[in-house]
């Protein structure tokens, strides 16, 4: 009679485990993972979005000439690629100060061709890009935008003439430096040219030449070697650059 027996004891373990209940001495069978079949497509996982990031905002400053290009002769035999490297460094030094971002063409007395410093200022995506120049003529500074005429941005520019695409920005840069300066009371001219590397840069581009700063009934003359002159002419550019940093977020 034990199979009897034995059938009763199988038939209540059925019955409990269809009432939800497990005989004592029985334990709970493993979790079972259904295999996904090949053919069925998988769900993506969710995306999430993400805030987008501006570029930062760099300033390229390139201290024109270097080495064997030496630049114009000023007063008292000074070099021009030296006047230049001072006020580039100086405009470095003020800029890092307020947080601003600075590449510089060189630190040093190098020779730098001009595709070499368009390079580097394209390499770096600036928003704004200034060439420092001096010259002992005229008075206060000089400042020069590109003479191309404005075209529409493209993915591939022509690299003689990329600054065309960039020529409507590089007057509004040149429009804020130059209400910086005035309120120095720094005389200010503005021109048009076409030279190297200006036309080859990808983004808005002014140079700005230092020239001696001549007496008159507001402003005391200065060679263009007299530290506090230069002081004055590096804290309006950079005010001039914090101003463009709104804009350029904006």
């Amino acid at each position: 009679m034990r199979w009897i027996e034995a059938a009763a004891a199988l038939g209540m373990a059925a019955v409990a485990a269809g009432l939800g209940q497990s005989p004592a001495s029985s334990q709970a069978p493993p979790a079972v993972q259904m295999p996904q079949s090949e053919g069925m497509p998988t769900v993506p996982a969710p995306v999430i979005p993400q805030p987008v990031q501006p570029p930062p905002f760099v300033v390229v400053v390139d201290a024109a000439h270097g080495g064997s290009d030496t630049g114009a002769r000023l007063s008292g035999g000074i070099e021009e690629k030296e006047i230049t490297l001072g006020i580039a460094a100086r405009l470095r030094s003020t800029l890092r100060a307020r947080g601003i971002v600075v590449v510089t063409t060189r630190q040093g007395d190098v020779n730098l061709m001009p595709v070499d410093r368009a390079q580097i200022a394209n390499r770096a995506q600036g928003a704004a890009c200034l060439t420092i120049h001096a010259t002992a003529t005229g008075s206060g500074v000089h400042l020069f935008t590109s003479s191309l005429s404005p075209t529409a941005s493209s993915r591939f520019l022509p690299w003689p003439t990329a600054q065309s695409a960039y020529v409507t920005q590089s007057l509004k840069l040149e429009s804020e430096i130059d209400s910086a300066l005035a309120h120095t009371q720094i005389p200010v001219s503005l021109g048009r040219a076409s030279v190297e590397p200006m036309d080859s840069l990808t983004c808005p581009e002014v140079a700005v030449e230092v020239a001696p700063l001549v007496g008159g009934h507001v402003t005391e003359a200065r060679p263009v070697t007299d530290a506090v002159y230069q002081k004055s002419v590096v804290d309006a550019v950079a005010a001039a650059l914090e101003q463009w940093r709104s804009d350029w977020k904006q």
